[in-house]
């Protein structure tokens, strides 16, 4: 059966996240220019879901000799990270939370304050330099993206930490769970609960 543009869409962008790193959305619309489509209807976009589930059998078919064990040293960055700035609520998101991730991949976390300045004193008074962008925000609006450098000894490398600044009120809809009963991220207790399983 030949597979849809869709199909092969999902599969090209699943190996660029994996051999890249790179984000389902930019690796999506770079697949779609390597298969010599410049411009895609959305409709014949991969969802989100459809890339991850290409991605997990690449790692399955290509590095399930290695993945497990760099997705637990990510999550144990993770850990440090969300230990650190527990009145900021944190929470894992992305491929380190759904499982997916490689020592390519960032670590990606939210932060639910009351005041967004507070992440920015919290690195402050760490004394931990950072850079700050912005991302649109689960309410279309611009939010503040700070990130750090991460050292991890089990990788012998450096992890880049995204924390994404979001409103207190965000943090109801993003524990909802999908369509495949997986909520968006997940608090320290939820993070270590899934490195006992593994």
């Amino acid at each position: 059966m030949v597979p849809t543009l869709t199909e092969e869409i999902a599969a090209a962008a699943a190996r660029l996240v994996v051999e890249e790193g790179m984000e389902y959305g930019p690796a999506k619309r770079k697949a779609a220019k390597a298969l010599g489509r410049h411009s895609v209807r959305p409709a014949e976009m991969p969802a989100n879901e459809a890339v991850e589930d290409e991605v997990r059998a690449y790692l399955q078919l290509f590095c399930a000799d290695t993945q497990p064990e760099e997705l637990r040293a990510l999550r144990a960055v993770a850990a440090q990270w969300m230990e650190r700035p527990a009145p900021l609520r944190p929470h894992l998101a992305g491929a380190v939370w759904r499982g997916t991730a490689t020592r390519l991949s960032a670590v990606h976390l939210q932060l639910y304050c009351d005041d967004s300045k507070q992440a920015e004193i919290f690195l402050i008074d760490l004394g931990v330099p950072y850079d700050v962008g912005s991302r649109p925000g689960p309410r279309g609006e611009s939010v503040d993206v700070l990130t750090v450098s991460s050292p991890s000894r089990e990788l012998g490398e450096v992890v880049t930490v995204h924390l994404t600044v979001l409103d207190h009120d965000d943090l109801r809809g993003a524990l909802k769970p999908d369509a495949r009963g997986l909520s968006a991220c997940g608090d320290l207790p939820a993070l270590r609960r899934l490195m006992a399983a593994s």
